[in-house]
């Protein structure tokens, strides 16, 4: 079988890991770059060009991965399905629900295969714990809790490796939370409700840089999302490079299921499973999420993050928000029909 032929559009801290990936999902070729600096699209692919439209006017692709900036990812979305090149786009959809909506209309519209490239559901620990839930390892669900933490938004200049984020208006359920969100989704179901408080720790940066988000599914189940990108939480030695970026809890009536910092599974307290993968990002997640891709285009596989499932997960983003404006409970409901 022929190898698909990759392009990817932004060359940037966080598309390295992209790049990476590609070159080592089997199937599959990178072929081409695109990115303004063309000496870094010259490093990640042996044809480089200083735009997509560039990069697509000059090959012909099987898929263009969008690895640039939010703002600019409605215009490329549509500059790639208008020429029928199926696409994955790194998360944040867009800066702006409306935007987000559009993109996912876009993408319907088309019929062109496309999708949002959410790499924490990729993770192995919450591939693992899916079906451990699933499987009745904690009995009825009744409550979860994420932790999530990073410590790189502290001093005179936070976020050294994505220096934007200073500037950001909506950071850290913007840009990280929306991680444990959609994977809350995935393991308990759609949400119905958001309560949501945020704080500025920083005031060096623009945005918030700390949130608490209760979620209520509409199953019933209540869960919370305790996030900051200030501490190491106090409650676990740091440790560079931890994999899930803090921990989590899922408590049934029958076990209670732990994530620890190192990526393994407890229950009750007793190892169930443990991380083994180390290769790439975090669990190999980015890989994981492209191949799940690669698989749609070659057997037709159902895409868990196409643009409107995961509408889903940004209409809870932007509930957040509103939630934490009114110092209110927000119905999911009133975010698709505003």
């Amino acid at each position: 079988m022929d190898k698909l032929r990759v392009g990817i559009a932004g060359c940037g801290f966080f598309a390295q890991f992209h790049i990476d990936a590609w070159r080592r999902l089997e199937g599959v070729e990178l072929v081409a770059a695109a990115d303004p600096d063309l000496a870094r699209a010259g490093a990640a692919a042996p044809k480089a060009y200083a735009t997509m439209g560039a990069m697509l006017d000059a090959e012909k692709l099987d898929i263009v991965d969008i690895a640039t900036r939010p703002e600019t990812h409605l215009a490329l979305v549509k500059e790639a399905l208008g020429r029928g090149v199926p696409a994955i786009c790194q998360k944040p959809m867009a800066p702006t629900w409306a935007e987000s909506r559009e993109m996912a209309a876009v993408a319907e519209r088309s019929g062109v295969p496309f999708m949002v490239h959410e790499n924490w559901r990729w993770h192995p620990w919450y591939r693992e714990a899916h079906r451990l839930i699933q499987s009745g390892a904690i009995g009825r669900p009744i409550t979860y809790c994420f932790r999530a933490r990073k410590r790189d938004g502290l001093g005179e200049t936070p976020y050294t490796d994505q220096p934007y984020f200073r500037q950001m208006p909506r950071l850290l359920i913007y840009e990280t939370l929306i991680h444990p969100i959609d994977t809350a989704r995935l393991l308990f179901g759609d949400v119905s409700h958001v309560y949501a408080d945020t704080r500025r720790l920083n005031e060096r940066i623009v945005g918030e840089d700390l949130a608490y988000l209760l979620l209520s599914h509409e199953s019933g189940l209540l869960g919370s999302i305790d996030g900051n990108r200030y501490t190491e939480g106090g409650y676990y030695e740091p440790k560079p490079g931890s994999p899930p970026l803090g921990e989590a809890t899922f408590e049934g009536e029958e076990a209670l299921l732990t994530l620890t910092t190192d990526g393994h599974l407890l229950r009750n307290g007793v190892s169930i499973w443990r991380n083994t993968v180390h290769t790439g990002y975090r669990g190999d997640c980015v890989l994981a999420t492209q191949r799940h891709f690669v698989d749609h285009l070659r057997n037709g596989t159902p895409l868990e993050t196409g643009a409107s499932e995961y509408l889903k997960s940004v209409a809870i983003v932007e509930a957040a928000y509103e939630s934490a404006r009114r110092g209110a409970r927000v119905a999911l409901a009133e975010m698709f029909h505003a």
